[in-house]
């Protein structure tokens, strides 16, 4: 399945995310980035154009690897110098080993059984698995068109997904692994929550 037009272009998928998150944007990046210390290992899930590697790792001492369906954006990431691979997170390869174990707004793609993912980051992660998920979302307006918008836009090529969740319903599915949950806050202003999570 072709994946909808933000999801073939780096330039146009960030000019759209920077329209959602306004003044907001670059703080998503920086929640995550400043939770993974010099030298350490990440594999970034649904990684993107990897901004947050090309704009808050590279220039540390960070071994990066970028996993995405998209294969323009793995090749828009090894331009950047740096490592990715193409990745069907629904498949049950095992994730590569990292010390930290990183998605940002992907997890709602599992939905309605997100937990088979987490449990496989869980394996991967040597130290942390790291997770940021929206809370406010355009595809659950109350507004059909805007919600329309916002599902068929954000098909990465797996399927337009009209599930979203709401920080309630976050919350609830980490209940379930209330035990290893480290970190909870509230980030880019207001609209995606960070979890961390001790492997």
């Amino acid at each position: 399945m072709r994946p909808s037009l933000i999801y073939r272009n780096g330039t146009i998928y960030e000019l759209l995310m920077r329209g959602l998150y306004g003044r907001h944007y670059p703080a998503r990046y920086r929640a995550i980035a400043e939770l993974v210390p010099d030298g350490a290992c990440v594999v970034d899930l649904c990684c993107g154009p990897a901004t947050l590697y090309t704009r808050y790792l590279r220039d540390r001492s960070i071994e990066y690897t970028g996993l995405d369906l998209n294969g323009r954006f793995i090749a828009r990431l090894a331009r950047a110098g740096g490592r990715g691979a193409v990745w069907n997170l629904r498949s049950d390869t095992p994730l590569p080993e990292a010390d930290y174990v990183v998605m940002q707004s992907s997890l709602y793609h599992f939905l309605p059984e997100p937990a088979p993912v987490i449990d496989r980051m869980l394996a991967a992660a040597g130290k942390q698995v790291i997770i940021a998920e929206p809370i406010r979302n355009l595809a659950t307006s109350d507004n059909r068109v805007l919600a329309a918008i916002g599902q068929r836009f954000t098909d990465a090529g797996d399927g337009a997904q009209a599930r979203r969740f709401s920080e309630a319903t976050l919350d609830a599915f980490f209940r379930g692994y209330e035990p290893r949950v480290v970190q909870r806050s509230v980030i880019a202003g207001g609209r995606e929550k960070l979890f961390v999570l001790t492997a």
